[in-house]
């Protein structure tokens, strides 16, 4: 008994990966045929119009990219097997240290906007649930409703507008401290912190009405005992759910803020790859956004397992 406990999990995740790597192999490889096929050629645009012929073959040469385009493919897909993510054309140094470089800053920002949302949503949602069909519940939808309508490339100039330029009390655009932080990761996590509220809300309302609850409060415990030990424990399965699959849009909407804010993330790499037609770069930050993404669901499988021990059985 207690092995298959023990395996039990470990198979899980190891169906997961199977599950997965199909999936990252198929996304990687669309973009690298999309990214070949985009007009424009990256060498001559790496060393000018006015090269001469034997330069711009001698450079495509150097990078392999006088092959055809299915052994180009295969010698990709080595390389990656290997830790070679190969060499950017337009910064002269390996994918792997330019994504090793910037990888930190937008997993900062994700987990900011993360922090933003939770908190933000868990509160909120717990007390449109307490005063259903109030008037906090009511001003709390509306502003649930306020937050959805405002997408990032919106939000991110109205908050600039306001407390950078207006009041001055943030910085414009950069990375640095805390400070730096706050305005983009506000911009990511608003629009998710909408929609953890109306997940929170939902879930609650359907956890304060059963049984369980009723005894506890027959017992004598306290209203915030109740809500926040017993009722919120059991309603956060769902909103693991939308929050694991949220990251990835997260790392995503990363792309608007980050060009936004000047944020030296990968989203932003990934912009300037796709404007220089960085073959190996777009690849790169594309294959390891996925790994991420994939990172994220097994992590969201543990927290179902924190969050209700029956899922363990």
């Amino acid at each position: 008994m207690i092995r298959l406990f023990t395996l039990g999990p470990i198979r899980h995740l190891a169906l997961r990966v199977l599950y997965t790597l199909p999936v990252i192999w198929l996304v990687v490889s669309i973009v690298f045929l999309l990214i070949h096929a985009v007009p424009g050629d990256p060498i001559i645009q790496m060393l000018g119009e006015g090269a001469p012929a034997a330069d711009i073959q001698a450079t495509r040469h150097a990078y392999g990219l006088d092959v055809p385009l299915g052994e180009q493919y295969i010698h990709y897909w080595k390389g990656v097997l290997h830790g070679d993510l190969g060499p950017s054309l337009r910064f002269n140094r390996s994918v792997s240290s330019l994504i090793v470089q910037r990888y930190p800053y937008t997993l900062q920002l994700t987990l900011g906007a993360l922090f933003v949302a939770i908190v933000l949503s868990v509160p909120a949602g717990v007390r449109s649930a307490q005063r259903r069909n109030r008037w906090d519940d009511h001003a709390l939808s509306v502003v649930s409703l306020f937050g959805l309508s405002f997408p990032n490339f919106a939000l991110g100039p109205i908050l600039i507008l306001i407390f950078s330029i207006k009041l001055g009390w943030l910085p414009v655009s950069g990375a640095g401290g805390l400070d730096h932080l706050i305005l983009p990761a506000i911009t990511m996590g608003g629009a998710l912190a909408a929609i953890l509220t109306r997940m929170v809300r939902t879930s609650m309302l359907e956890e304060l009405g059963q049984d369980y609850i009723r005894t506890a409060r027959a017992k004598g415990l306290s209203e915030r005992t109740v809500v926040y030990r017993h009722a919120l424990r059991n309603a956060m399965i769902p909103v693991l759910t939308v929050l694991g699959l949220q990251f990835g849009a997260l790392l995503a909407g990363a792309i608007v803020t980050e060009t936004i804010f000047s944020w030296p993330g990968i989203g932003r790499l990934t912009i300037q790859a796709i404007g220089n037609r960085d073959y190996y770069l777009v690849e790169g930050c594309i294959l390891a956004i996925g790994l991420t993404y994939i990172a994220v669901n097994f992590l969201t499988d543990l927290l179902y397992s924190v969050a209700n021990p029956r899922i363990r059985q």
